[in-house]
C-alpha cells in the first residue's frame, strides 16, 4: 500500500518517538524532541540507550531522507506527531494553531508586504513554531530574518527541532515575551495571542494597558510588547478572540491603539474552524504609525469563507484585491 510522504515520516516520528519514550522514561512529546534531533543530525545522540533499541532506532531512520521531502511535508508530518502528544497531555499552554489560519496569515502578510523581499519578523508566543514555520515556508520567495519567543521549556525545544528538520534559520529565545526582549524592533510580528491573564502584576505595571485592579489581561499587554518591538510603518498580524473589543479594557486598549497605529483590518474566520463557537478568533491587521504612512481610506472588514467554498473564496479574493488597489498602492 502506497502511503504519503507525510505518512512516511510521521510514521518514523512517532515509532521512534515511542521508543525514546519508554528508554527515557519521558513524556510523548519530549521523546518526539529527541528524536527530532537524532534526525537531525544523523546519529543516536542519547548515550543511555540499550544497544538493541539503538539499532531498532537507527533501522527507523533508515527508512526516510528529510532531504528527499519538501520543508512542508515535514512541517505537516511533525505537527501531526505533535497534535498526537498534545492529546496525550493536554496542558491550557499546549496548544497549536491551525493549519487553515497559517496559510490565511500567509497569504495576508504576503499582501501587505508585496514591496519587500527582505524583512524580519517576530512570534513573540511561538509555542511549537507551527505558525511561524507556515508563514516561512509559505514565503520562501524572501529573505526572512526569524525570531521566537516562548517561556515554556517543552514547547521552544520542540519550536527549535521544528526550524532544524526544516532547515529554516530562525532565533529562539526561552523567556517571558513581556520582559524585556533581546532582539531589535522587527518589520512585521504575527502572533496567535496567549488569552488570559498575565500572574506577574509588577512586571504588568510598566504596561499603559496594564488593569487598574487586579491581574492584567496578557493578550492586551502582548500587543502592547509587540508594538514597542516593530518598526515604525511595521505591521503586525494578531489572532484575536472575537469579543477583544467587548471587556472591561476594551476603552483603554482602543484608546492606545488610536494612538499608536492604523488599523488596516478585520478579518472574521470561518467558524467551522472551531470545535466550540465562543472561541472563534478574526485576525486583526495593525501597521504602525510613522510620517511616511497613511490610515487607509476604510478599514478591511471581511468574513473568510471556509476555504472549501470555492465560489465564495473567489469572491473574498476579488474583494482583497480592490481594497488592496483603493488603499495601498
Amino acid at each position: 500500500m502506497n502511503i504519503t510522504p507525510m505518512e512516511a515520516i510521521f510514521n518514523v516520528l512517532n515509532e521512534t518517538a515511542l521508543i525514546l519514550q519508554e528508554e527515557l522514561s519521558c513524556t510523548y512529546l519530549e521523546a518526539l524532541a529527541e528524536t527530532g534531533e537524532n534526525l537531525f543530525h544523523g546519529e543516536i545522540v542519547q548515550e543511555e540507550i540499550s544497544e538493541l533499541n539503538k539499532k531498532r532506532l537507527k533501522k527507523k531512520y533508515e527508512e526516510i531522507n528529510l532531504s528527499s521531502f519538501t520543508e512542508e511535508q515535514i512541517r505537516k508530518a511533525y505537527q501531526l506527531a505533535i497534535l498526537k502528544g498534545m492529546k496525550d497531555n493536554v496542558q491550557a499552554n499546549h496548544q497549536m494553531t491551525p493549519d487553515t489560519i497559517g496559510l490565511v496569515m500567509s497569504y495576508l502578510i504576503k499582501r501587505f508586504t508585496e514591496q519587500i523581499k527582505t524583512f524580519s519578523i517576530l512570534d513573540p508566543a511561538v509555542g511549537t513554531g507551527n505558525l511561524l514555520m507556515t508563514i516561512m515556508n509559505q514565503l520562501e520567495d524572501n529573505v526572512i530574518s526569524a525570531y521566537g519567543i516562548e517561556i515554556d521549556d517543552i514547547l521552544i525545544k520542540l519550536a527549535y527541532i521544528g526550524a532544524n528538520l526544516q532547515s529554516q534559520p530562525v532565533q529562539l529565545y526561552n523567556q517571558d515575551s513581556l520582559e524585556h526582549l533581546f532582539i531589535d524592533p522587527v518589520d512585521v510580528v504575527v502572533s496567535d495571542l496567549p488569552v488570559g491573564y498575565y500572574p506577574n502584576d509588577s512586571g504588568a505595571s510598566n504596561y499603559q494597558l496594564k488593569s487598574d485592579k487586579g491581574h492584567s489581561y496578557a493578550h492586551h499587554l502582548f500587543i502592547e510588547q509587540s508594538i514597542n518591538y516593530t518598526k515604525p510603518g511595521g505591521y503586525l498580524f494578531f489572532l484575536i478572540p472575537n469579543g477583544l473589543f467587548e471587556s472591561e479594557e476594551a476603552p483603554k486598549l482602543h484608546k492606545f491603539l488610536a494612538e499608536q497605529v492604523h488599523i488596516q483590518g478585520v478579518i472574521q474566520l470561518p467558524l467551522s474552524i472551531f470545535k466550540n463557537p465562543n472561541a472563534a478568533k478574526s485576525i486583526l491587521i495593525l501597521q504602525k504609525k510613522d510620517d511616511s504612512v497613511k490610515a487607509p481610506k476604510q478599514v478591511l472588514i471581511a468574513n473568510l469563507p471556509t476555504l472549501s467554498n470555492q465560489h465564495a473564496m473567489e469572491t473574498m479574493l476579488a474583494k482583497l484585491d480592490k481594497w488592496f488597489r483603493e488603499n495601498k498602492e
